[in-house]
């Protein structure tokens, strides 16, 4: 049975934990396992997705009263811990897809869709826009992001068929702490040496455009989808993307910024550091959306329940579901957390 709060009333169920959904992708490496602690036989481990409901691969809730279970059935029966902005959109699941990513080679060329092409093309899916925040980045790490000139199809197409695809690519430099937004549509690809914390729409459409003729283990090229990668892939030189100007907001025990906002979804980092001061953090979120906690560096507890008293340590690479309207709630470490919402 589906609950609803009274007027006033606020969601006095600790945050949780999430266990993510793994993938295997040819081009990962270890940087997940040795790095963030991901205790797990999958390799390479090219990407966890640690907030997701998408059928493709489902985290399961790690701590707490739901301990055990998909977060796609605590949500179904909880659609309040969604908030009203999620529901206000039109949305009954989960709006977003949180995934660390581990680019231990370059991932391919691709583009994804707009809503309004997978509504009519992929049965009513969503499309795809997101952002990356970069964990870390080798020294000569790169992405690319769109073409450095205006194209034609028929001149893709060309590319393609000839292998010189790169080209015509924008290769852009990447340092830790940079932050990318990819709108649907734009031609891009993480490069080699990049470790990256990426939201984006709750989808999993790609369109790859070009692959450097890779095999996987069983010998056989992955699928390439240039006709749909076409219809979506804006054609026009792009600009190269410029940071934006982040404020730093501070707060007893932490500082916030705003790394990327767009109608999906909306990126802070959060600088914990309680260690000093005699006490802690307080946080909570609105009746308008949930929020998630992704720990990027360091390690900390919150403190929070129906009592106040129940504590739910964290740590660099632990992934954090706080429900709508909550009860304010105390943090205390040092970390780097990347908080996302709607």
């Amino acid at each position: 049975m589906k609950s609803v709060l009274k007027n006033n009333e606020k969601n006095s169920i600790m945050p949780f934990l999430l266990k993510p959904a793994e993938k295997d992708y040819l081009w990962g490496g270890r940087r997940l396992k040795d790095d963030f602690c991901k205790e797990t036989d999958t390799a390479p481990l090219a990407e966890t997705w640690e907030c997701s409901t998408h059928p493709d691969g489902v985290s399961t809730v790690a701590s707490g009263e739901y301990k055990g279970r998909l977060l796609s059935d605590v949500l179904k029966e909880h659609p309040e811990y969604l908030g009203t902005h999620p529901r206000e959109n039109g949305y009954d699941d989960l709006p977003i897809l949180v995934k660390l990513i581990d680019a231990d080679s370059d991932l391919s060329v691709q583009v994804h869709p707009t809503d309004e092409y997978a509504r009519v093309n992929e049965n009513g899916q969503r499309g795809k826009t997101e952002m990356w925040y970069v964990i870390d980045a080798a020294q000569n790490t790169s992405l690319i992001y769109g073409f450095r000139h205006s194209m034609t199809a028929d001149k893709v197409k060309k590319a393609i068929s000839e292998g010189n695809l790169t080209r015509y690519l924008q290769k852009v430099k990447v340092h830790k702490d940079d932050v990318f937004f990819i709108e649907a549509g734009t031609v891009h690809a993480i490069g080699n040496g990049a470790v990256i914390a990426e939201v984006q729409e709750n989808s999993n459409l790609t369109y790859r455009l070009y692959d450097y003729d890779r095999v996987d283990k069983n010998g056989n090229k992955r699928e390439l989808h240039v006709d749909k990668a076409l219809d979506v892939m804006n054609l026009s030189g792009a600009s190269e993307p410029k940071q934006p100007m982040r404020v730093l907001k501070f707060r007893p025990g932490y500082a916030t910024e705003l790394l990327g906002r767009c109608k999906y979804f909306q990126m802070e980092r959060m600088m914990l550091n309680t260690e000093r001061i005699k006490q802690m953090a307080g946080i909570k979120t609105e009746a308008n959306s949930f929020a998630v906690l992704l720990c990027v560096d360091g390690c900390g507890i919150i403190k929070g329940g129906s009592k106040g008293k129940d504590v739910l340590p964290f740590f660099k690479g632990d992934c954090v579901f706080i429900p709508a309207d909550s009860e304010e709630m105390l943090l205390h470490g040092n970390s780097t957390l990347l908080k996302i919402s709607c």
